[in-house]
């Protein structure tokens, strides 16, 4: 359904009249994955590893520097991000929607519940009439557990969990095909993290969506997916099917990553573990991995894939 080959995004590292334009931030080097018809596709990492980058992306929140990304519709109709625009790209993004981490931040609070949902839902092309869309926001409410009456009220009004199921209402009353959950529990307390996850579960049922789960936490990813991916400095480095995944690891990082966390590693050793940092890595503006050979994955079970780059890590207490 969606499908990344060979993306890279780079950031300028100077900006104004007299910036250098050879020098870049390079924060995905090299991506290439599939996320597949009706499954639930984990990416995870430690903060600044290309995750959110890369579902800005997906949506066009960000132009690629390189590479193609490709949408698949159930209809069978293809959108190469790299050249969509206008009522196309109007079409892609009606059928890809992002839910974003602080429902607090995402949601205007000058609006009412019922200008969050109608606001962005006249452009797609979708859009029933007014009627008909208010009854449409009205029945998403109800679904996402909040009340029809709440269409009135303002986000101010709402708890985190509820404001979080604002905004899957949000993604939802376009119809998408794909929604993108870009660590949409994190910023909520652990009380209610469960309530959601379990809500973003049924509607994925009921609704036979594809998801893009991206997190940090790997209990709640491991919970969640039915495949992850493993990002590290912009690259993939491990993939495979959320339980084998959970009961073994191969690449470097994918290890210290789990070992982080004991309830999914090994007891944490008293010895800091050393995350597999290349050469020269200082330099952002070195792309992180020189060798293109090195970004191929190896199946190594089926499903199971690792990369060649960051191999030469040192292990715990080791360097």
């Amino acid at each position: 359904m969606i499908t990344l080959d060979r993306v890279e995004k780079r950031y300028p590292l100077d900006a104004g009249f007299f910036a250098r334009q050879d020098r870049f931030v390079h924060a995905v080097h090299g991506l290439s994955l599939a996320v597949d018809p009706g499954e639930i596709y984990g990416l995870v990492g430690e903060s600044g590893c290309g995750k959110t980058t890369t579902a800005r992306l997906i949506v066009r929140m960000e132009r690629l520097s390189a590479g193609e990304i490709t949408f698949r519709s159930r209809q069978g109709k293809e959108y190469r991000l790299s050249r969509v625009e206008g009522q196309a790209l109007k079409e892609m993004r009606s059928r890809i929607r992002y839910i974003f981490q602080d429902p607090a931040r995402s949601l205007n609070p000058r609006m009412t519940v019922r200008e969050v949902l109608l606001s962005g839902y006249r452009y797609a092309p979708s859009w029933p009439g007014r009627v008909r869309a208010e009854e449409e926001a009205r029945r998403i409410l109800e679904e996402v557990g909040l009340r029809a009456g709440d269409l009135d009220r303002r986000p101010a009004d709402f708890s985190g969990g509820q404001r979080q199921r604002i905004s899957i209402a949000r993604a939802l009353i376009t119809r998408p095909e794909v929604v993108i959950c870009d660590e949409v529990v994190s910023a909520l307390d652990a009380s209610i993290q469960g309530q959601i996850l379990n809500l973003l579960l049924q509607v994925r049922e009921e609704r036979k969506l594809t998801m893009l789960f991206i997190g940090h936490d790997l209990a709640v990813v491991g919970y969640m997916c039915d495949r992850i991916g493993v990002m590290y400095r912009g690259v993939l480095v491990e993939e495979a099917p959320a339980g084998d995944l959970l009961r073994e690891r191969h690449h470097p990082y994918t290890r210290y990553l789990f070992d982080a966390q004991p309830a999914l590693g090994r007891p944490r050793s008293e010895t800091p573990l050393k995350p597999p940092v290349p050469p020269g890595s200082g330099d952002l503006t070195v792309p992180p991995v020189a060798d293109p050979r090195e970004l191929i994955m190896t199946e190594i079970a089926p499903g199971h894939r690792v990369s060649a780059a960051f191999r030469g890590a040192p292990g715990p207490g080791e360097g």
